[in-house]
């Protein structure tokens, strides 16, 4: 890969410091390593016969261990003690621990619905709850850490768009091929498109809807609509040219290419090829906008939230469900499942369809003096910012058991890795490494959201958001909690034939969108 050859002009380091740097790394391979291996292996040589697979990805390994993750080893200085706290995480929590602290708190017998779940998901629940729902319906939001503490707390720090047209096309296309028979090749093409299109409208109105909230709100979160470059040196030319033609051909403009010198002016990366940037997505404090949604619908009539309570089992009854946790129980009319990576873990039918997975970050004082702030930045494999005096690093994408959604166990070697990678995008620099930490994001098997009812009555999921749940969340808590409601004044953007999780749980019954005419 061309990202893996720094120029040897611009550090050095011994040769035995690199033997020591290259020991150390092999010395500390834990178990997420091995995962992170697995995935880099198959996305590079999975086609290619079990030799030869192996012996490619062990030559990529030793030249990484012993060559060119030492050469970055001047740059990301890992000195100290290193905390696993997000940096999101470093302010304190003006929710942890509500409303246990006073101790008369209890948790309520009833509620007319009932969200599991403090993250974007379930914040943006209470707070369109709060703003539309007559004063004697109450929500009741359960956590079983504190607000934020999961993947909303642990991310990239961006607002996006969420994915380009031609990527979502690309990936639903391909499962459809994978595993729906009964469709012909043109309607495979005519299913891709609808959902293609479907989504990036949901995700368009989710990013200026939340503009407006920051706006209108006065919520103070860091929300800076900066863009995002993605510098994919190793992408050809043509592909990006192409990805930008099919989403403006369908009325989406966000996604375009800019020039490898405009690219540098906005983010500080050093580029020979063209860039994709998102113009409409943003860089805030995540966990600071969890916590402002959650602090204004507390303080409206009808909705509470209780963190640290575990929410053990959901069973029904004649009248809806009884919501089990640690602390009691809670009888309702509905249930929104705001639990993305842990749904599996509530919800078996959902086992193989949100699939957990690991994505980590890190953060560090200095960084590169070209990096531009309040910008999303990225190549193929990594991702990064920075945020005041912090700049933020890192990468993902590897596959968890379910019982390990939320774990916090990142990988030194991926973090040197993507250390290299900034070398290459940006230079010579000095970052002093002081967090690093790891999440889980929930996948679908055909890479698309879920959004609507899980069993025709009250439970409802939005959930499988691929990594891009800033592009989802809100929008889709606001469509969900007017369902609940009954309320149809607002437009709702995620129609069941597309988003229903039935389209995973139960194909062969799904009421698919229509196919007989191309639409207009």
């Amino acid at each position: 890969m061309k990202i893996d050859q720094p120029d040897p002009a611009e550090t050095h380091v011994p040769l035995l410091r690199r033997f020591c740097i290259g020991l150390r790394m092999i010395c500390g391979v834990r178990k997420q390593d091995f995962q992170a291996g697995a995935t880099y292996r198959r996305m590079n040589w999975g086609d290619r016969p079990f030799l030869v697979r192996w012996f490619c990805f062990l030559k990529w390994a030793l030249h990484q261990v012993f060559v060119a993750i030492p050469a970055a080893a001047e740059c990301l200085r890992i000195d100290g003690p290193v905390s696993s706290t997000p940096l999101w995480l470093l302010d304190e929590n003006p929710l942890a621990n509500h409303p246990w602290h006073n101790a008369d708190a209890k948790l309520p017998d009833t509620a007319d619905a009932v969200v599991i779940g403090a993250g974007f998901t379930g914040a943006g629940c209470a707070y369109h709850w709060a703003r539309r729902a007559p004063s004697d319906r109450r929500m009741v939001v359960l956590e079983m850490g504190d607000p934020a503490s999961g993947s909303s707390g642990r991310n990239e720090g961006l607002v996006v768009v969420g994915r380009y047209f031609k990527m979502v096309y690309d990936r639903f296309r391909e499962h459809l091929e994978n595993s729906r028979a009964q469709f012909d090749a043109t309607q495979r093409e005519r299913l891709a498109r609808q959902f293609a299109r479907r989504y990036c409208e949901a995700a368009y109105y989710n990013a200026d809807l939340i503009a407006s909230t920051i706006r209108d709100e006065g919520f103070d979160c860091d929300y800076r609509r900066g863009g995002w470059v993605q510098g994919q040196e190793d992408v050809p030319t043509d592909s990006l040219r192409d990805s930008v033609a099919m989403a403006v051909a369908e009325g989406f403009t966000d996604w375009t290419s800019i020039s490898p010198e405009e690219a540098g002016e906005r983010s500080g990366m050093r580029l020979t090829n063209p860039a994709g940037f998102s113009i409409a997505a943003a860089s805030w404090h995540p966990a600071k906008w969890v916590w402002c949604l959650l602090q204004k619908a507390l303080s409206s009539e009808n909705v509470e939230l209780f963190t640290r309570t575990e929410v053990t089992v959901v069973d029904r009854d004649a009248d809806g469900y009884i919501v089990r946790t640690d602390r009691g129980d809670i009888r309702c009319r509905s249930v929104i499942y705001a639990t993305e990576s842990y749904t599996p873990k509530l919800l078996a039918q959902f086992r193989d369809k949100i699939l957990p997975m690991q994505e980590q970050a890190a953060s560090g004082d200095g960084g590169p003096p070209g990096m531009k702030p309040h910008v999303g930045i990225s190549g193929t494999w990594w991702f990064g910012g920075r945020y005041a005096q912090h700049v933020l690093f890192g990468a993902g994408g590897s596959r968890v058991p379910d019982e390990e959604a939320g774990r916090n166990l990142p990988s030194r070697f991926l973090s040197r890795f993507v250390g290299l990678q900034i070398l290459h995008y940006f230079g010579p620099y000095r970052l002093a490494m002081k967090n690093e930490w790891s999440g889980t994001v929930g996948y679908t098997p055909d890479e698309y959201p879920v959004v609507g009812a899980i069993d025709g009555r009250g439970q409802h999921i939005i959930g499988g958001m691929c990594g891009s749940g800033s592009g989802v969340s809100f929008n889709g808590a606001r469509c969900i909690c007017n369902r609940i409601l009954g309320l149809a004044d607002e437009p709702d953007h995620y129609p069941a034939e597309c988003f229903a999780p039935s389209r995973l749980l139960d194909p062969d019954n799904h009421q698919w969108p229509a196919m007989d005419q191309p639409e207009k």
